[in-house]
């Protein structure tokens, strides 16, 4: 999730959380056409997007808050859970597998200790499995925020993860 340097994320806590939800679907537009890219650009603002998200959405648009949902939880670009302050994309693709993919991905769990689609107790990583990440020639691979880091090794995945705090 990419964000701006003058449009940082901001908590659903925050105050004026609607108006900025609002002030979204008013720019982008309150069409079905329009749908995937307010909930992309409220998943960029928020980082997630909420039920609170949902249901202001659906007010905006009058589409039916289970059909924004039913958008939403279709693609996996658009999350609808918190994440961690960094998300792991882990490629599980058979060139990354047979270069060193496995035994990477078991510490990767083991470091982390957390499973696909779970977030460290401490809030710092989200890890993802992803079936490709187009890049077989450095493999195994992860992306970490959309930074690629290629031929990982078990040794060197300590010091990678230690980029992101």
């Amino acid at each position: 999730m990419e964000n701006t340097a003058d449009q940082q994320k901001i908590s659903y806590d925050h105050v004026d959380a609607i108006n900025v939800i609002r002030d979204i679907v008013h720019e982008t537009g309150r069409s079905k056409e329009s749908l995937i890219a307010v909930l992309k650009k409220v998943a960029d603002r928020f980082g997630y997007i909420s039920n609170t998200a949902i249901m202001e959405i659906s007010r905006q648009t009058s589409i039916p808050a289970a059909e924004i949902f039913s958008v939403a939880t279709f693609y996996r670009m658009l999350p609808t859970t918190q994440r961690g302050r960094h998300v792991i994309e882990f490629c599980e693709s058979l060139p990354c597998h047979v270069v060193g993919g496995r035994e990477l991905y078991r510490a990767l769990l083991e470091q982390l200790g957390i499973q696909p689609g779970e977030t460290s107790p401490d809030g710092r990583f989200t890890l993802l499995t992803t079936s490709c990440l187009g890049v077989c020639e450095v493999g195994p691979v992860l992306s970490i925020d959309n930074t690629i880091h290629g031929n990982l090794t078990t040794e060197n995945l300590p010091e990678i993860l230690a980029l992101y705090e």
